[in-house]
């Protein structure tokens, strides 16, 4: 193991990711804010924010989808040694990571089922590009309304109509994270 692999996990793992959990949990219950994390310093071209929700939220039960560009031995490494999650393939993750057109199709990911809805992917978007503006969100957790830029809007539509079932996003863009939840509408 190289010390690439070795480096970047929390140096203060207890407060850390406490700490992260929480900035996670209250972005999935405020759609459209945007949170600042940090702690993690994972192997490009993953962003701090993306290694940081990896770092807490995926543990050796919770499979892993790579995308293409993102499928490298480094990042393998990475987070086998700080997570312990397996890489798993499209269909069988609970996370998947990658830019969004390396998602698509969306509907290649575990959607749920009506007996267990919550057994659907959680897919991290790395975004070029991470502010409160552009696409209007409305539902659970919004006051009245707010804005995330989101890559496109008729994929996150057709999800939300899906709920129960449907997916859970976070997008991340370097130390900042947001996400939309499948219960979100979105116009």
């Amino acid at each position: 193991m190289d010390d690439l692999t070795l480096a970047g996990g929390f140096s203060d793992p207890a407060q850390q990711s406490a700490q992260a959990f929480r900035a996670v949990m209250s972005a999935l219950a405020r759609p459209g804010r945007i949170e600042a994390v940090r702690g993690a310093e994972p192997p490009a071209p993953l962003s701090p924010a993306a290694g940081v929700v990896l770092l807490t939220l995926c543990d050796p039960e919770t499979p892993i989808h790579l995308t293409p560009s993102f499928d490298l031995p480094s990042l393998r490494q990475w987070i086998g040694f700080h997570a312990g999650a397996p890489i798993a393939g499209a269909d069988e993750c609970s996370f998947a990571i990658g830019p969004w057109d390396e998602l698509l199709p969306l509907d290649r990911f575990p959607q749920g089922t009506s007996e267990y809805p919550d057994r659907s992917a959680t897919l991290i978007v790395e975004t070029p590009l991470l502010e409160a503006r552009g696409a209007t969100l409305r539902g659970p957790g919004i006051r009245d309304t707010a804005e995330l830029s989101l890559p496109e809007i008729v994929a996150f539509q057709r999800n939300a109509r899906a709920f129960p079932l449907g997916l859970d996003f976070i997008f991340t863009c370097g130390d900042r994270l947001a996400a939309l939840p499948r219960s979100t509408e979105v116009a």
